[in-house]
């Protein structure tokens, strides 16, 4: 079975200090957004992504990134919410609401601001989640982490066991959506997807990414990317 694709881009960028959602902001030429987009529309094991953007940005997602850049494997665009984890869960309903939501239907589920995943992890990635359920993408991390309370270092955590997560993660949707139930119960807001498996005691795989994999959040970023990319804004 082939993949589904949520990708949350509901975020209006604060920390860019701009008027324009930084998932608008242009890259090499080209909005962040649709560099994204390309990642999963080339691959030939995705069938179905959903962008999930800000309710009144629909219009102009539809008609200046899917449209003018000919994304075919785009089923609709979804409404985001307030949190990331609202998005997430919009875009689950309407995986419901379009009959792709057997069991073990692998859903990825990927930042719209890491436009620079490499793609060759994809196929592996499904096959994980296939297999387990659960896997997610990430790095060991590079430089010693402390914990730190008012200002305080309290210990400092052993970094061989330590990696930092990135998108795509990727479930079985039965497992995915029990996590979301779970969490809605509960009241539980997470800052990724897997840790609301976790919390309920599944396993979750980690695969090996790149470090090349950022999420584009501030305007240093923008220059990081486009250096990675090799172009010119």
């Amino acid at each position: 079975m082939k993949a589904t694709v949520l990708i949350p881009a509901a975020g209006t960028g604060r920390r860019m200090g701009g008027s324009v959602s930084k998932q608008y902001l242009e890259l090499a030429g080209k909005p962040i957004l649709a560099h994204t987009l390309t990642l999963f529309e080339n691959h030939p094991l995705i069938e179905n992504i959903y962008p999930i953007v800000p309710p009144g940005d629909i219009p102009y997602c539809q008609k200046q990134i899917i449209d003018h850049y000919g994304f075919s494997k785009v089923r609709r665009i979804v409404a985001g919410g307030t949190e990331r984890q609202d998005s997430v869960r919009n875009g689950l309903n309407a995986l419901d609401e379009d009959g792709l939501n057997q069991s073990q239907r692998p859903v990825l589920i990927h930042d719209g601001a890491r436009p620079l995943f490499d793609c060759q992890c994809l196929s592996t990635l499904i096959e994980i989640v296939a297999e387990t359920g659960a896997c997610t993408i990430g790095v060991p991390v590079k430089d010693t982490i402390k914990n730190v309370e008012n200002n305080h270092i309290t210990n400092s955590p052993n970094r061989n066991r330590l990696w930092q997560a990135q998108t795509p993660q990727g479930f079985q949707y039965r497992l995915i959506r029990e996590a979301f139930d779970r969490a809605d119960e509960d009241g539980f807001i997470a800052t990724d997807d897997a840790s609301l498996l976790e919390r309920l005691g599944y396993p979750v795989q980690m695969l090996e990414g790149d470090y090349r994999n950022i999420k584009v959040t501030t305007p240093e970023d923008i220059l990081i990317a486009v250096a990675l990319l090799g172009g010119a804004t």
